[in-house]
């Protein structure tokens, strides 16, 4: 059981507090309610842009970093499809450095030409990297425009495309900042070794000052079901032939979300799972297996996606995906099978809540989904889920109509086949030279 607690100051923000007297260390975890879901269609990355720009300065701390470094802590943030969550962990003593860190640059951001230049670079670089040069680096950014038609999780965090960061221009930036990072759309966990009035009073005097903001009302268009299956085949300059298939599933709140995590275990959890053992080990189709979803609060996608071994047909290695599928949904999982995968989701969760830093994340997420206390009670809803339960959820998951599938070819045998070609034809035109 997690103990905390949970207060809210008058311009909105809320703050919760967890006390942990087994650790010297305190950290202080603010999330805010943003992320690429929350973009306009034609400024994406604009959310991950920030988590690069908020390290910047602010209005009267020009570097983060340096006087965080000098009370002996460190820092670290990531952006989702659904927010932006920043996070730094010092001693305890130096606690209020934490606090004058975070509040002002959620106060002002220190905006400049030269911070937007410097950071956008990075950002362009970094999509660069792993999305356009990096092999299957496209993939996911295929899938989603496949999979979603309506909903903003059509496109990846890193954005749409390359040319919206790279046009980024400071009014759009500093309109974006305006719109969501302020106290009424964000949530402040302290978590260490500290008294929970202490916490009060240090919120109360770095965060109370800092205008509300408007609150954010998200109002995002609704995926439509869809009515029948998707795919796409990719040809690239790929070492092997990849698999990748997703079905629509329910969101992170519904019933049908603690199912599908399960039979992500049951398929794919590890070197014991059904499509490890049938495929990789025994058939031998695939050099490496996954099935897994992104655990997105609205609904998201549930995916495998593999590697095929060389001289696989990729039409053979669907063929033996959707053998497994059926298989899941013709016939109920054995009471043993389902209390291992609950077995081991019950100790993933306690492992996470072991490290304070992890504690105090759990907590912000939780009570952006609306409360807090899930952390300790969602497990339940994981023990709740039947044989029945499985089978019922599958049948209507793996529904063909509601998939999506990309084949992603390496054209290595394109270009093998067009060589032997020539070489034919070379040899064709050398006989009749000589005759």
């Amino acid at each position: 059981m997690i103990a905390f607690q949970r207060f809210v100051l008058e311009n909105g923000l809320r703050v919760l507090v967890h006390e942990d007297q087994s650790t010297p260390m305190a950290v202080v975890n603010v999330l805010y309610d943003v992320g690429a879901r929350d973009e306009h269609p034609d400024q994406t990355g604009f959310a991950h842009l920030f988590e690069h720009l908020m390290f910047g300065g602010s209005v009267n701390i020009p570097d983060y970093d340096e006087p965080l470094q000098k009370a002996g802590g460190e820092n670290n943030a990531y952006t989702t499809n659904d927010l932006t969550n920043y996070y730094c962990q010092v001693p305890v003593q130096n606690l209020e450095t934490a606090f004058w860190l975070e509040s002002d640059r959620m106060l002002s951001l220190a905006f400049s030409e030269k911070s937007l230049s410097v950071q956008r670079k990075v950002v362009c670089e970094e999509f660069k990297e792993h999305y356009i040069n990096k092999p299957y680096g496209d993939l996911w950014h295929k899938m989603r425009e496949l999979a979603f038609k309506k909903h903003p999780y059509r496109w990846m965090t890193i954005g749409k495309e390359l040319k919206h960061v790279e046009d980024a221009r400071i009014e759009d930036v500093k309109a974006f900042f305006k719109k969501h990072y302020c106290p009424a759309n964000a949530i402040l966990v302290v978590a260490g070794p500290m008294p929970a009035a202490e916490v009060i009073a240090l919120s109360e005097k770095w965060f109370g000052p800092i205008p509300m903001g408007e609150k954010y009302h998200r109002n995002l268009p609704v995926e439509p079901v869809q009515q029948e299956a998707h795919r796409l085949e990719i040809k690239a300059n790929v070492p092997v032939d990849a698999f990748v298939k997703t079905w629509h599933m329910q969101g992170r709140l519904d019933k049908g979300y603690y199912v599908a995590d399960l039979v992500t275990e049951i398929l794919g959890g590890g070197g014991s799972s059904r499509l490890f053992q049938s495929l990789v080990k025994e058939q031998q189709l695939f050099s490496g297996i996954d099935c897994y979803h992104y655990g997105s609060i609205d609904p998201g996608l549930f995916t495998i996606e593999g590697k095929l071994v060389k001289g696989v047909a990729i039409a053979d290695a669907e063929a033996a995906v959707m053998k497994e599928v059926d298989k899941i949904c013709d016939e109920l999982v054995s009471a043993q099978e389902l209390q291992k995968v609950k077995n081991k989701t019950e100790s993933v969760m306690a492992f996470e809540d072991m490290g304070i830093t992890s504690r105090a994340g759990s907590l912000a997420f939780y009570e952006l989904l609306g409360d807090a206390n899930l952390m300790n009670t969602e497990l339940y809803k994981y023990y709740a889920v039947t044989q029945e339960d499985i089978q019922q959820y599958c049948q209507q998951l793996f529904a063909e109509t509601n998939s999506n599938t990309v084949w992603y070819l390496s054209n290595s045998k394109v270009k093998n086949q067009n060589s032997k070609e020539e070489e034919e034809e070379s040899e064709e035109l050398e006989l009749r030279n000589e005759e």
